[in-house]
């Protein structure tokens, strides 16, 4: 006797929205995130390949104007490039989290971080209450 595993639901942001808290982090929720997440995943890649042909294929401008404009893109794209590097291992921990079964949880203090904002911020690994702390100490630091 062969026990079939039920395909997780294709969920909907509103359906997920509007899911009881007992529902929080079921499969089907956190099949929905996995695909969030690969889809950020593949995004991010084009937009770094992007940006990476955008400064490798510089156009060749006679006029100073031209050459400082086409300069300002180049260092613009290079900080999109940066930015978008730092996220895909934060993609990767969170996928790596959904297969461990603890994604949807603060790292800290193991409170659901929240629907809302696993919807805002799928990468999200802390609580509202313990992220606000840390930017708080953060910014303390700072000064």
């Amino acid at each position: 006797m062969t026990t079939k595993k039920s395909k997780p639901k294709k969920l909907t942001e509103k359906q997920i929205s509007s899911a009881p808290e007992s529902d929080y982090m079921n499969a089907d929720q956190l099949e929905f995130f996995r695909r969030r997440l690969v889809e950020l995943h593949d995004s991010t890649r084009a937009r770094i390949q992007e940006a990476k042909n955008q400064m490798s294929n510089p156009i060749a401008e006679s006029d100073i104007n031209d050459r400082a404009s086409t300069e300002e893109q180049s260092m613009l794209a290079l900080r999109i490039v940066d930015r978008e590097q730092k996220l895909l291992p934060k993609i990767q921990q969170s996928l790596e989290r959904i297969r461990l079964g603890t994604y949807g949880y603060c790292l800290e203090s193991d409170e659901p971080i929240g629907i809302a904002r696993l919807l805002a911020r799928p990468t999200a690994e802390y609580c509202t209450e313990v992220k606000a702390m840390k930017e708080k100490q953060e910014n303390h630091y700072k000064d």
